[in-house]
């Protein structure tokens, strides 16, 4: 009579020691420096739901502060994108913010859903208001960026209430910090979208970045100081150490976390100045 025994077989024993082992190692993997954490293996965002300063707090650091980093008059500013929907821009204008930036573009593959709500909503309680255009240099050229961000709600026009476009230009949501470029390569880039951007609209764009990310991915390239106004990103009470070329900002983001919309920004001067820049 054959006899019955109770049980796992060998083999099925291997198997399971093997697992076991395998997963013990994993665990043991994770605990040691430098390990993968859960930001590291991040399923990477949908291309066109990038949205300013979106990488700030990631990778620069800081807090959120009240932004007193210069001695001049500060005027209270926002920034949105399709990720904020649409915008109650009664509530801003009652609450002190008197321009305003709008995403048009991304790319040549993204459009602002919110735009016209956006964009009409803000001009029409009152504010000076632009648009910007997130940069992927990893893409297509400058040139391309720039036709299809003027083309696509990133115009200007001198009436008074139109601030310049701006190339929003830092991490890359998608992969490579530096988008797979050299710092040569994103200099020529960048000087590609902002010539064209002249070309077609007569006013040179505002560059907006961090800091960090410009030194890392330009060589802290200084020769768009002279030209183009500079809107810096640092999350914190003072502005910080200002990019090569720049001596002074003429935006500052330096919350993610404001009232009504999370971007605030304090343009460097009074109303006057904000409306100067949008009149050239």
């Amino acid at each position: 009579m054959p006899v019955h025994r109770s049980g796992t077989s060998p083999s099925r024993r291997s198997r399971l020691a093997a697992a076991g082992a395998l997963l013990a190692a994993l665990a043991l993997l994770l605990t040691l420096p430098g390990a993968a954490s859960a930001a590291d293996t991040a399923v990477v965002p949908e291309r066109g739901t990038a949205r300013m300063g979106q990488g700030v707090l990631a990778h620069d650091g800081g807090q959120s502060g009240g932004g007193v980093g210069s001695t001049a008059v500060q005027t209270e500013g926002v920034d949105v994108s399709g990720h904020q929907g649409n915008v109650a821009w009664s509530t801003l204008w009652n609450s002190g913010v008197k321009w305003a930036y709008v995403k048009a573009t991304e790319g040549t593959y993204y459009k602002n859903t919110y735009f016209t709500q956006q964009y009409n909503g803000s001009y029409n309680v009152g504010m000076i208001r632009g648009t910007y255009h997130f940069a992927t240099p990893d893409t297509t050229s400058g040139a391309t960026q720039a036709n299809y961000f003027v083309d696509n709600g990133g115009g200007w026009s001198r009436d008074g209430k139109t601030l310049p476009g701006v190339l929003d230009i830092e991490w890359n949501p998608y992969g490579a910090q530096c988008y797979g470029k050299t710092q040569a390569g994103m200099v020529s880039w960048i000087r590609d979208f902002v010539n064209t951007y002249k070309a077609r609209t007569g006013r040179d764009a505002v560059i907006y970045t961090a800091t960090s990310w410009w030194k890392d991915c330009t060589g802290n390239n200084a020769t768009f100081g002279a030209t183009n106004p500079l809107w810096v990103a640092r999350y914190n009470t003072t502005v910080g150490e200002l990019p090569a070329g720049w001596g002074y900002y003429t935006m500052w983001q330096y919350t993610s976390s404001g009232p009504t919309v999370g971007d605030h920004n304090h343009f460097n001067g009074a109303l006057d100045r904000v409306a100067a820049l949008a009149n050239g």
